[in-house]
Order: structure tokens, then sequence, then C-alpha cells
């Protein structure tokens, strides 16, 4: 695994060019939009905030939280990593970061996400970092949840 820094910091005018263009494998482009769309989203759905994933300096990903005003818990979204980045441990590492940065600067400690049944690589992911299935759907997708302290 690198020991470049990954950071998670607000997308903006300075780097959203870049989040609109990353790119993710063939295989995994029907499991996640473009982030074009994501960042379109976060724009007109005034529910999402959008999140730019770097190593050092570069934008290598994305990813987006939201609120859910009906039980509290904190909803990551959206999370991807470009295809030159990929399978070097940085997705499992914004994600934690995110987990870490949302429960020390907004106190949220439950959390969720969504994906697709067939994406075996992100379930795997979620489920080796704690996230738990409990027969919950969010449209076609599988909701994990995860409490921390």
């Amino acid at each position: 695994m690198s020991d470049k820094k990954i950071s998670l910091v607000p997308v903006d005018s300075e780097n959203w060019r870049e989040v609109a263009t990353l790119e993710v494998h063939e295989d995994q482009a029907e499991f996640v939009a473009s982030g074009s769309y994501y960042l379109c989203l976060c724009t007109y759905d005034n529910l999402w905030h959008p999140l730019a994933i770097l190593l050092e300096d570069e934008v290598i990903g994305f990813m987006m939280w939201a609120v859910d005003e009906d039980d509290g818990s904190c909803w990551l979204g959206g999370i991807t990593i470009d295809k030159e980045y990929q399978g070097k441990g940085y997705g499992r590492r914004a994600v934690k970061g995110a987990l870490q940065m949302l429960n020390r600067e907004k106190g949220y400690t439950d959390f969720a996400l969504s994906y697709n049944s067939e994406n075996k690589g992100a379930r795997h992911l979620y489920s080796s970092m704690g996230f738990e299935e409990h027969d919950e759907m969010e449209d076609d997708e599988i909701v994990a949840r995860l409490v921390i302290n």
C-alpha cells in the first residue's frame, strides 16, 4: 500500500473538472454513474455534499454524503476511484477517512451506503470494513449500515 496521503476536500471551482472526467473500468460502468451526473445530483438535488478524493494533490476519486432526515443516518454515495488508481487500497482509505471526518466534524455515528447486488467488489470492500446488510433495499440496491463509537 502506498504511503502517499489520501485526503477528502469539497468539490469546488478548482477541482470539479477532474471529478467530471473520472473513469472506471468497463465492467464497473453499470454500477456507478459518471462524475458529471454525481456533480449535477449534488448541485440540483440539494441533498448530497460532494467530496473530491485526493492522492497528494491529484484528484483520483469522488464521493458524496447526505443525511437521511428520517433516521439521522449519514449516507455515503457515488464512491468512485479512477480506473488508473483502483486496486491499491485508495477506496478503502477514502471511505475510512470519510467516516472519521464526518464523525469528528459533524458527530455522525450511524452510516449507510448502498450497492448493486452484482457488484461483488463493493460488497466485499464494505463488508470487510464492518458494514452489515439487514435485508434493506434502496431502489434496486442493497443497503449496508455501520455504527461507530
